[in-house]
């Protein structure tokens, strides 16, 4: 059951969480940040599509920087834009992103539990959201069907454990190190022991 009084969990923390518990703890309980060049790149691209001003185009309202919340599932954030078709009136939330599809779920999670929020907020069902990646100048259409639900919501109560816990995963370095902003805060060569990015690899396993 969640608890009505606890602090909302941020849904960019489930994106940090899926790509490693231990940014996630990084950010979210130490206040821990580092800009690298993707981060400065993904700031660019947010501060781009980052305006109230809502339009109306080919069928289509869109508004952007949407704030949403879930009561059930205590989320709170913000979208980068929602497409509402005009005609049928279903949502469809788009988050964009600065670099190119990715294989694993990261992204996903994040879009999905978006809708989760807009699904309880506007009383309706969202079966399609899209991410937008710049460096590909590409729109992907995601399916939020009962597999992403299912890992979304996992991936919450996991995001919520750990916040509960107020405890930072050691470090364990990984190929994502070399990607991340925190490398040098993280210090991934320190430890070897930890087991949460085992955990994070069988949220994605079928």
């Amino acid at each position: 059951m969640t608890d009505t009084n606890a602090k909302p969990v941020p849904i960019s923390a489930l994106q940090h969480y899926a790509y490693c518990p231990r940014q996630c703890a990084l950010i979210h309980l130490e206040q821990s940040w580092a800009e690298n060049r993707f981060t400065a790149q993904g700031r660019i691209v947010h501060q781009r599509v980052d305006s109230k001003k809502a339009e109306t185009r080919h069928g289509l309202r869109v508004e952007r920087s949407v704030e949403v919340r879930s009561e059930k599932y205590n989320l709170s954030g913000k979208l980068d834009a929602l497409e509402i078709d005009i005609d049928s009136g279903e949502l469809c939330p788009v988050e964009y992103k600065r670099g190119k599809p990715k294989l694993h779920d990261w992204d996903r999670i994040q879009l999905c539990a978006q809708a989760l929020c807009l699904e309880e907020m506007r009383n309706t069902r969202i079966e399609v959201a899209a991410l937008w990646y710049w460096e590909t100048r590409r729109r992907d259409p995601v399916s939020i069907d009962d597999q992403l639900r299912a890992l979304t919501i996992n991936t919450i109560e996991a995001v919520r454990l750990q916040f509960e816990s107020g405890m930072t995963p050691a470090a364990v370095k990984t190929p994502r190190c070399r990607a991340c902003s925190l490398n040098e805060l993280c210090s991934p060569d320190l430890s070897a022991s930890d087991h949460s990015a085992d955990y994070v690899e069988g949220l994605y396993r079928p």
